[in-house]
């Protein structure tokens, strides 16, 4: 099964360290990072999509997409 996140943080280095932390559990970089701008915060945020093969699972709605 291949599993998809989309993460996203303010524009600092915790968001840095989410992706570091996703990428030493296995997940790959789904193409390059997006920036955008929040008006209710007044600061940038950023996203990176990921995903991840796991074999010998099946697709659920439930699945905790963090615990993998």
């Amino acid at each position: 099964m291949r599993l998809y996140r989309f993460l996203t943080g303010p524009d600092n280095s915790s968001f840095c360290h989410k992706v570091t932390a996703a990428l030493n559990k296995g997940w790959l970089l789904h193409g390059g990072p997006t920036y955008a701008y929040d008006t209710e915060t007044q600061t940038m945020r950023c996203g990176q999509a990921v995903y991840k093969e796991v074999e010998g699972v099946d697709y659920t709605p439930d699945i905790k997409l963090g615990d993998y």
